[in-house]
Order: C-alpha cells, then sequence, then structure tokens
C-alpha cells in the first residue's frame, strides 16, 4: 500500500501539470506537440506541488533520504533537479549539453525523437558507488534520460531512478530503460 502522504504529493503535482500545462503544436518541429511546463515553474505552489512529488522518488518506504545525489538535465531538469535536490539534503549535478562544461567531461551521444544530441558532466563531479537520483521533465523515446544514466555510470556512480515531471507513453520511453525504476507525475497515453 503507498504511503498516503505520497500519494497526496502526487496527486496534487499532477492537478497543478494539468492545469498549468500548455500544448503548443509544431514545436519544435511538425508533428511534435511541445509540452510547455513554464506556467508550472511560474506558479508558486504549482512548482512547490512538483518538486515535492518528484523529491519523494529520492526516498526510501520510511520517507529517509536514498540518495547522494541529484542530477539534472539541460535544461528544465535544472529548474526541476536544484530545488528537489534541496528538498532532500543533497548536492546537485548539472548535465550539460555538448561544449558547456569548462573542465574535462565525460559525453554520451544518443537520438531522440527529431534529431540527435550529445550530453556531458564533469567527470570529477560524481563519487564512485553515489546514488543517484536523475530529474528531467518529460520522459518522450528515454534517448535523453538512457544517455544520462550512462553519464552516471562513466562517473562510477549508480542511477537509482528516474523522476519526470510527464512521461509520454505512447512513445515507450521506459523501454530503454532497463529496470530503472521511473517516477512520472502524469503519464500521457495519447498525443
Amino acid at each position: 500500500m503507498s504511503d498516503p502522504a505520497v500519494v497526496l504529493r502526487r496527486e496534487a503535482a499532477g492537478r497543478a501539470l494539468r492545469s498549468l500545462t500548455v500544448d503548443v503544436p509544431d514545436f519544435p518541429e511538425a508533428g511534435v506537440v511541445f509540452k510547455d511546463l513554464t506556467p508550472v515553474f511560474a506558479d508558486a505552489a504549482g512548482l512547490r506541488a512538483v518538486v515535492a512529488s518528484l523529491a519523494d522518488a529520492g526516498r526510501d518506504a520510511t520517507g529517509a533520504t536514498a540518495v547522494d545525489v541529484v542530477v539534472g538535465l539541460e535544461a528544465r531538469g535544472f529548474i526541476l533537479g536544484a530545488p528537489v535536490a534541496l528538498e532532500l539534503g543533497v548536492g546537485f549535478v548539472p548535465v550539460r549539453k555538448a561544449g558547456k562544461l569548462p573542465r574535462a567531461t565525460h559525453a554520451v551521444s544518443y537520438e531522440l525523437e527529431y534529431g540527435a544530441a550529445e550530453i556531458e558532466v564533469h567527470r570529477d563531479s560524481l563519487a564512485p558507488g553515489a546514488r543517484v537520483l536523475v530529474i528531467d521533465d518529460v520522459l518522450a523515446t528515454g534517448g535523453t534520460a538512457a544517455a544520462a544514466c550512462d553519464l552516471v555510470r562513466a562517473g562510477g556512480a549508480v542511477p537509482t531512478a528516474l523522476a519526470v515531471l510527464l512521461e509520454l507513453g505512447f512513445l515507450a520511453g521506459r523501454s530503454r530503460l532497463g529496470d530503472l525504476p521511473v517516477h512520472a507525475v502524469e503519464i500521457v497515453s495519447g498525443d
């Protein structure tokens, strides 16, 4: 049985997402429906609700923090990941697009639903064996999330869960993540 407080936080976050997210058709290209989350971030109560729900993915069954660090993916994963890290009492590590970090990095190239990309993390940002909660805004095809988990492993750390606001279930992104637990505040079943 689920913890009632966790269920209430997820329900509050889901309400905020449903009422504040704006669908933008044909962005960044024809056929893609972009989920604009900026109204969620601009609403203090909405942001508080989604951060609290995402942080639950970094806790154990007793409610204790079960991760050592939060990794957030550029760019909206930064907006979410840093406050989730604060909520959990752990540090935050940014995963950036290629060429944005000033020191030696691990890099991974990957395909996404409308192109290709490369992401990086500083080589010294994750301690060996560190338990990592990966945060992003949307799980679509799973390419970005899988690449982020590869970066975490390249740094010697262990991805323990992925937490996202929205999962586009019809794109089957979970299938690219193996047995990694996925915490999605909302799952969108159709486009």
